[in-house]
């Protein structure tokens, strides 16, 4: 078994010698008071967004997943290839829709945007990197194959490719 690469300050130094990532779509500070989703339904209460359900007083708004696919701004893009995956296309992205529904059910603002064929494969994307990257480590223990991750710091978007 190979022994993990570790970065020589390890990864939460490394963590807080990276600049302050901005994002558009997140919130800058925490919203004043209750808020629900006029698209999705997604409540947000005591600083964070959930499927409970909404308070009666609470002011309608867009949740930041549903500004992201209205406007089309990925934050997670997954792009699946290879032959196993030409053969396999039904079955694996059976597994991604299932890491979707997995993901959203505790996690509101992370759905996939869309599934796009492309020459020699399929793109995915998302509105959150962690389902991006979710989607990519489930690949990679269900069919096996290789798995890449690229993040560049300030971009806001995950890239994963996945190959078998």
């Amino acid at each position: 078994m190979k022994a993990a690469r570790r970065h020589p300050l390890g990864r939460r130094q490394e963590q807080r010698l990276d600049k302050p990532k901005l994002d558009a779509y997140r919130d800058r500070a925490k919203r004043k008071g209750p808020a629900v989703c006029r698209e999705c339904g997604a409540a947000y209460r005591a600083g964070r967004w959930s499927w409970q359900a909404a308070q009666p007083a609470a002011r309608r708004t867009l949740c930041p997943a549903c500004r992201r696919t209205r406007e089309g701004m990925p934050a997670g893009d997954v792009s699946l290839g290879g032959a196993f995956f030409r053969e396999h296309r039904a079955e694996v992205l059976r597994r991604v829709r299932v890491c979707e529904a997995a993901e959203k059910k505790l996690h509101p603002l992370q759905r996939i945007l869309e599934v796009k064929d492309e020459e020699g494969g399929v793109r995915v994307t998302t509105t959150g990197s962690h389902l991006a990257r979710r989607i990519g480590e489930a690949l990679g223990k269900s069919f096996k194959g290789e798995a890449r991750f690229r993040y560049r710091p300030g971009d806001n978007l995950l890239r994963v490719s996945w190959r078998r």
